[in-house]
This record gives structure tokens, sequence and C-alpha cells, in this order.
């Protein structure tokens, strides 16, 4: 079903005057030194204190930290939230509703190297994107990463589900509107980020022939996404099944396709096309104004084949000693890397910021985070999942991550904006 075009709050031509911009600075400078215990928070977590004590220390300090290099430690104190605290969690996500006995996969926090990666502070993140939206653009996984960031906010402000003002297909489109904020925030469904179509004559199945046009934009998302103030893209396991690659209306070539006499293609080129014509998009909407993250390639763990009684029944994360990343997960995450990186380029040239939220590496540590047989989903009763990820879970990382660049991104422009004045 088509999306309907949705009209979202933006500034004044799309931009920041250098008053807003300093007083969301001043907003997280007071609010990392307020106690967090001031808030219904509801487990009780242990919140360090985050100096942020000038623009110029906070700057520094980010770029000397990799947040993405580290290593997951125990967290004996337990997520943000549970099943009872947050009522938002789905049955596809919601592995303890559905008898996993074990929770130690709750208790582990991811560690950068050298630095810390501050806990998610609600409030922060309200009040950076207070007037806003941001889309979650992308398949399955991306939204399962929306929705560990409604029960992250869940404990601070209240939220509507408005997806059937805007959709039928309310599961694939999803929309939520944070009044006390003029927040929204949504899910495009797009698992190639191109046009698509079914090649199959024998309908749908769980591997069936599609034909992907590399060269154009799906506009189910395209179509839209030019009033959004963040846009976080992320695509990955569909691009393993049989698909036909079309570029200017044309054949050129295909993967895992039945006939010999056309042109064997990888996977990684239809991936690589793909999001190279989804950066593309974003660049030459002349109304875009908005951040964009790249979230990367995130790994499934099954012990066999997928269809073949595969399963993750692993209840520890790995340690970076005891499992290397596969080589075709990394060139996964090496592809989108080289066409983000293009994409930084020209958005410079053209003022658009490009951010990566890499969570390839990382997450191949945590084969002890997905549903497994403990999920529940209307569209797949006999496989396990391997894909997605436990709420609460190891993806509740995406989103300390994805705040932690967003506030670096603020106080980065709020930078520009002192030295110019």
């Amino acid at each position: 079903m088509k999306f309907h075009a949705v009209e979202l709050p933006l500034p004044p031509n799309g931009k920041n005057s250098p008053n807003r911009l300093f007083f969301i600075a001043i907003t997280l400078f007071l609010l990392t030194l307020v106690p967090l215990c001031l808030w219904n928070w509801g487990p009780p977590l242990t919140f360090p204190k985050i100096d942020i004590s000038s623009l110029r220390k906070s700057k520094e300090q980010g770029k000397k930290c990799d947040i993405f290099t580290g290593q997951w430690v125990p967290h004996p104190e337990g997520p943000y939230y549970t099943t009872n605290t947050c009522r938002l969690i789905i049955d596809e996500y919601n592995c303890i509703k559905f008898g996993r006995a074990d929770t130690e996969f709750m208790k582990w926090r991811w560690k950068p190297e050298g630095c810390e990666l501050p806990y998610f502070d609600a409030v922060q993140f309200l009040e950076l994107v207070r007037g806003k939206s941001m889309a979650f653009v992308g398949d399955s996984v991306g939204r399962n990463q929306m929705h560990s960031l409604l029960c992250l906010l869940a404990k601070v402000a209240t939220t509507e589900d408005t997806s059937h003002k805007y959709s039928t297909d309310t599961e694939h489109f999803q929309h939520w509107y944070y009044a006390d904020y003029n927040f929204s925030l949504v899910a495009l469904w797009s698992p190639y980020l191109v046009k698509t179509k079914e090649a199959d004559p024998n309908g749908y199945s769980n591997d069936i022939l599609m034909n992907l046009y590399l060269d154009e934009a799906d506009e189910e998302w395209a179509g839209q996404i030019e009033s959004y103030n963040y846009v976080i893209i992320s695509v990955g396991q569909w691009f393993f099944r049989p698909m036909y690659y079309y570029e200017k209306g044309k054949l050129v070539g295909c993967f895992r396709c039945p006939e010999n006499n056309i042109t064997n293609l990888s996977k990684y080129y239809g991936y690589k096309m793909a999001f190279r014509t989804a950066f593309r998009t974003l660049l030459s909407l002349k109304s875009y104004k908005g951040v964009t993250f790249l979230r990367t390639f995130s790994p499934a763990h099954f012990d066999a084949a997928w269809n073949k009684g595969g399963d993750c029944v692993r209840t520890t994360p790995y340690t970076s000693q005891d499992e290397k990343l596969q080589d075709f997960q990394r060139e996964f995450y090496l592809t989108q890397e080289e066409e983000l990186r293009a994409a930084e380029e020209e958005g410079r040239r053209r003022g658009l910021k490009f951010g990566l939220l890499n969570t390839t590496e990382i997450m191949w540590l945590r084969p002890d985070g997905h549903p497994s047989h403990f999920g529940r989903s209307h569209r797949n009763v006999t496989t396990n999942d391997c894909v997605h990820w436990c709420l609460p879970g190891p993806i509740d990382t995406w989103n300390e991550f994805l705040l932690y660049l967003m506030k670096r991104e603020v106080l980065t422009k709020l930078g520009g904006k002192l030295m110019q004045n």
C-alpha cells in the first residue's frame, strides 16, 4: 500500500538558528548534571555523570573516542526497561513473554576502548528532537531498532500510534507521535531501498525471485523523505535472495537466477548499487536538510541453514578472540562504507551531513541476543529467528550510539556557529 505523504514540522527554512543551537547545547549540559534518579526509570541503573565542561573538550573527546571499537562487559544492573515497564514490545521481539528463561543476554554493556559510551538519556534525546521528525528506512531490523527506541523513551514520555492515519499497511509503515515534544517517529518499509517487482510467476515465497531496478529509488520512502530531520537507513538480509538486476530499464545481470545466459553478478553488486541510489536520491532532493545515518549490516547467527532447522541457542556473547567477523559480513560492511564515504564527500559540498552507525562487528559478538523460538510472528511460525533481536537486549546499544552521534552533530554545528560569530 502507498504510504501517504506526511507534512511534518520543520524549523524556518529547515535550519536551526544560532540561539536555538545554543539553547540545545546548554540543555544538554544541564541535563547531564541533573541526577537521573529524579526521573522514574523503573529498574535501577547506575548512570555516571558526563562531564561536558566546554564545547572544545567535548569535541576533543569525540575525536579521541571510537565508540565502535571495544568489548561487551558484564552489566549486572540489567536493562533500561522490562517487558512490564514497556508495553510497546511486540510479540516478535518479546522473548521473555514466550518462555526464555535465561536473562543474562540483557546484562551486558558495550565498553569502547579508552573511553565511555554515555548511557541513553531519554530526556536529552527528546529535547534534541523537539519539533522534529525521524525516519527508520529499510527492513524489519530497522523497525526492530525503532521499537527499541520506543521502549527507551516510554518511561519519560507517552506516544500515540497514528499509523492508521497514514497507511492501511500498519505493520510495515508505522507512525508514532509524541505530542508533548511535537516529535514524529516513523518506520518506512523498503527492504531493498530501490524499486522492486516480484519476478516469480508462482507468487510470494521465502525465496522469491525479485526484479531490482538498481538506479530507481523506492518511492515508498523517497517520495516523502524530504521533510525529515533525521534518517536512519539500513538493509541487509534480503540481499541473499535471488534477484534480477535492472539499470536504465534493461536487465544487466542476476544473482542466484536459474538461467545460464544472464550475466552472473554478486549480491554485493546489488547491495552497492542500492545504497548508491539511496544516497544519491537524498543528495538530489532540493528541500532535504536532514542528517542521514547509515546503520551497518546486522549479522544473523544461524548454526545451520535457516530453512533447515538452524537456530541460535548460545546464552553468552563471543569475545573478539573467540570469533572473528566472517568474510561475507565484512564485505557487506565495506560495501556500505564505501558508498557512505562517497555520499559524505558530496554532502559536504551541498551542506548535508552523513554519519556512520557501525553495528556490524559488535553485533557479530552477540549470538545470544536473538529471539530464536521465543518470538512470535504471524509471518514465520516454523523457523527460528536468528536475525532480529530480543527486547530488551543488545539492540538497545544501537540507540545509545544514535544519541551519542546526534549530540556530537549538534555540538559540532554549534561550534561552527560560534566561530562565525
